[in-house]
């Protein structure tokens, strides 16, 4: 099998990364997209190992010790956190770990794991664009479109962070330059590989 490699995907809500993963699916080979374990109960139609990875709070808090959570927050009393023990897996089975985090996650990923990780942030064009997208949505509140306006603020500060950029404000375009973002990143090499090739190839 084939090393994997990370995928990591970050823009505000309402850039359309669900859409764009959804539609670019069939085209990127085999993928495993990252979701996070929480010790909060299922909700109705909310499925284990779909939504969330539901464990018991034992469970999350022994995995808290030995070092399993890339990251993780306490949110009215339940844990959510990424757990790495799926990610380590997908990435043996040589599959592209694929993340949709906040710039933060995107952070302490490369803190951990710089060497196989490659990063695209998705934005619409304009901060107009997208609190039209999110008022046309009308699934939120104002004061909940308000609070995403003001986040999407702050983290397109961090664009400069990431490898690439999708502007979204064409869909089939957008899909096009993330299948050719997913398919490069497969292709990075780490230090590790580097050196193994270089004596093999000075051998």
């Amino acid at each position: 099998m084939g090393k994997g490699a990370i995928l990591v995907l970050s823009g505000p809500s309402g850039a359309g990364k669900s859409t764009i993963i959804h539609q670019a699916s069939r085209h990127i080979g085999s993928f495993y997209f990252s979701i996070s374990t929480t010790t909060r109960p299922p909700r109705e139609g909310e499925l284990d190992g779909r939504e969330y990875f539901f464990v018991s709070k034992e469970e999350f808090e022994k995995d808290i010790e030995k070092g399993y959570f890339l990251e993780y927050a306490k949110v009215h009393d339940n844990y959510y956190g990424t757990s790495l023990k799926p990610v380590n897996t997908a990435l043996q089975e040589g599959k592209l770990v694929i993340f949709d985090i906040d710039v933060q996650g995107h952070k302490l990923v490369r803190e951990k794991l710089d060497d196989i990780t490659t990063s695209a942030f998705i934005t619409p064009s304009s901060l107009e664009e997208l609190q039209r997208r999110l008022e046309e949505r009308s699934t939120d509140e104002e004061a909940i479109i308000k609070n995403r306006i003001e986040n999407a603020k702050e983290e397109i500060l961090m664009i400069k962070e990431y490898d690439f950029i999708i502007i979204n404000d064409d869909l089939s375009k957008a899909v096009n330059e993330f299948i050719s973002i997913a398919n490069a990143a497969r292709l990075k090499r780490s230090t590790e590989d580097k050196k193994d090739f270089l004596q093999k190839w000075l051998a």
